[in-house]
């Protein structure tokens, strides 16, 4: 689940410098392929809003930032915005079920982070935080989890049962028999009680369901143990996703395919708790989260193929 992450125009430059290897039947493919055209793309299911506009800007060239005036390919991962070739309205926005803070560490390359994604597409769910500046969680660390696959991490779909030992009271704290133990442990229960444990024992799931902040960090695995370390990041929940395969083409040396870029993170994480959590189905609700990043895979996976590397 940590990071390793894009630079839009460093990844352009490697494709442009592959130039002189491709012939013009290579090119002409090139512009008429889409996502869809290679039978291997594990992203070609995603339900993601037109990219027309990255295809448009991509044949303008780097562009400038409407902040800081940086010429940049696509946004700009200091300013957090699109640049002056990429109209903001033609950018999908994605609203997310829950916060989220990205803890960024001070030496990973703002040019090579995907977290940016996560702030350009939910911008009003997403905070980027640049290490050691972060937040004091230990007081709501009854509704805050962090992504990290750590000794004593838990999936997705045991979070409502672990975030209950993190709750300040138990639901039960009005009932004079409870003692603030969980309802389920009373042994004892009358006919007319059942129908309020009942009551309380929902209550419990409900609390326990209540995850209002999760927390990712952005940063090589060799970096993350400043940051995990961090005493203000002690006692939080860990959660770990080991299910899905990274598509990321910077992938760490040594470590599993299941070491997630950022971006990568957010997506299945988010998939898993809408699915797991909130018991609903899953529509596609968060796959514009890999709006950018699916672009720049496909632009990857034609760079190599024309450069006779697959």
């Amino acid at each position: 689940q940590l990071t390793m992450s894009l630079n839009s125009s460093t990844l352009l430059n490697e494709e442009n410098s592959q130039g002189p290897k491709r012939n013009p039947e290579c090119l002409e493919s090139l512009e008429l392929q889409t996502p869809s055209s290679f039978q291997d793309n594990p992203l070609q299911q995603l339900q993601l809003a037109s990219q027309e506009v990255l295809e448009k800007a991509k044949k303008s060239g780097r562009s400038k930032c409407p902040r800081c005036s940086s010429s940049r390919m696509f946004y700009c991962y200091t300013c957090f915005v699109p640049v002056e070739t990429v109209p903001t309205k033609e950018i999908p926005t994605v609203k997310l079920p829950l916060k989220i803070d990205i803890i960024k560490h001070p030496n990973e390359t703002d040019g090579k982070s995907t977290a940016v994604h996560a702030k350009l597409l939910a911008p009003d769910d997403v905070t980027i935080y640049k290490y050691p500046c972060i937040p004091e969680y230990e007081e709501k660390r009854h509704e805050i989890a962090l992504i990290f696959p750590g000794p004593d991490s838990v999936s997705v779909k045991d979070i409502a049962f672990h975030l209950q030992k993190y709750t300040k009271k138990s639901v039960c704290d009005n009932n004079d028999d409870c003692s603030g133990e969980p309802c389920l442990k009373q042994a004892k229960i009358e006919p007319k009680e059942e129908k309020n444990l009942n009551e309380c024992i929902s209550s419990n799931r409900s609390e326990g369901t209540r995850l209002k902040k999760i927390i990712f960090i952005d940063s090589t695995w060799n970096q993350t143990n400043k940051i995990i370390t961090d005493e203000r990041l002690q006692g939080l929940l860990q959660i770990e996703l080991k299910t899905r395969k990274t598509c990321f083409w910077r992938h760490q040396k040594g470590k599993p395919d299941t070491y997630l870029s950022t971006i990568e993170a957010i997506y299945y994480f988010l998939v898993d708790y809408h699915q797991e959590i909130l018991k609903e189905n899953y529509k596609g609700q968060y796959d514009n989260l890999l709006f950018f990043f699916s672009f720049m895979y496909t632009l990857i996976k034609n760079a190599k193929c024309c450069a006779g590397k697959e």
